[in-house]
């Protein structure tokens, strides 16, 4: 059996991470760079990620990592969750990528260690049981776009603006960037965007693929999380169990041969069979009524 939640990560109210407190960057704020809410009545099964670090424009630093990581160990034990959807908090900015400044204080074994973390937390985004929504209103550069990446879905506003601009400060993407952004949009035009450092806009994103939707910006400045949101909404009436096993078909599939990747899914419709949830949604469709799925 998993693990519920706290109460408190349950009811909506922000979490903390219980080693944050004692980091300086946080008091800065005062409040945590990770904070999970759980959405309540017709949007319950609905969780969002909110990252809240305006000082430094949600720049990936120990603190926010450390949090994000606590907070994603214990989401996925949580079968309630059936869509998470990744925001921010700070106006005009999804994630800025790397925090430079404290980069520039460590020593070169710390920088490797340090993005061996950042790529163990794209890997942990990415493995995620439910899907996952990135709702990108602002700069989503660097390792902003490869938190995006590691999302199952994009959206973005058509003010936003993202890129895999590691050369142009003397890196390369390290974060999984290299290996997700081919994948999403082909080999070619991936080496293009990295080789270059070239920025987008939400509505370019949107052409290349990179993003599932674009939409206007509005005045408050939160338009990809709404549509991120009405998305969510499309997903969780579904299965949820059939929505996460399509979720490890798809992923594991996409990494092996046609015939293994059939055997994968072969494996996935077996463990789905005799689950209350597919019972349901035969007996929903004799009866001419939507199902009701309880993720059993």
């Amino acid at each position: 059996m998993l693990r519920a939640l706290p109460r408190a990560l349950r009811l909506s109210r922000p979490w903390r991470s219980p080693g944050a407190r004692d980091c300086a960057s946080n008091a800065k704020t005062g409040t945590p760079e990770i904070q999970v809410h759980a959405l309540t009545g017709p949007d319950k099964g609905i969780t969002e990620v909110l990252m809240n670090r305006p000082h430094a424009r949600n720049a990936l630093g120990n603190v926010f990592v450390s949090e994000l990581l606590e907070a994603l160990a214990q989401l996925r034990e949580d079968q309630q969750v059936r869509v998470l959807i990744f925001r921010s908090a700070v106006k005009g900015v999804f994630c800025a990528g790397a925090d430079l400044k404290e980069r520039e204080q460590m020593s070169a074994v710390e920088v490797g260690i340090f993005v061996q973390r950042l790529r163990g937390l794209m890997s942990e985004i990415a493995a995620f049981p439910a899907p996952t929504i990135a709702a990108m209103d602002g700069f989503a550069l660097g390792g902003g776009l490869e938190l995006a990446l590691a999302c199952d879905l994009r959206i973005a506003a058509s003010s936003a603006v993202m890129g895999l601009i590691e050369t142009t400060r003397g890196l390369l993407p390290g974060a999984g960037g290299t290996q997700r952004l081919p994948r999403c949009l082909g080999v070619a035009l991936a080496k293009e965007l990295i080789f270059t450092g070239r920025r987008v806009n939400g509505m370019q994103a949107h052409e290349l693929g990179l993003v599932n939707h674009a939409v206007a910006q509005n005045e408050e400045g939160n338009a990809a999380y709404h549509r991120a949101l009405a998305l969510a909404q499309e997903i969780l009436p579904q299965a949820p169990i059939a929505v996460r096993l399509g979720k490890v078909a798809i992923d594991r599939g996409m990494e092996v041969d046609i015939a293994s990747g059939m055997a994968i899914e072969h494996m996935c419709y077996a463990q789905n069979i005799p689950t209350q949830d597919r019972l349901e949604g035969m007996a929903a469709f004799r009866e001419k009524r939507p199902p009701k799925f309880v993720g059993k």
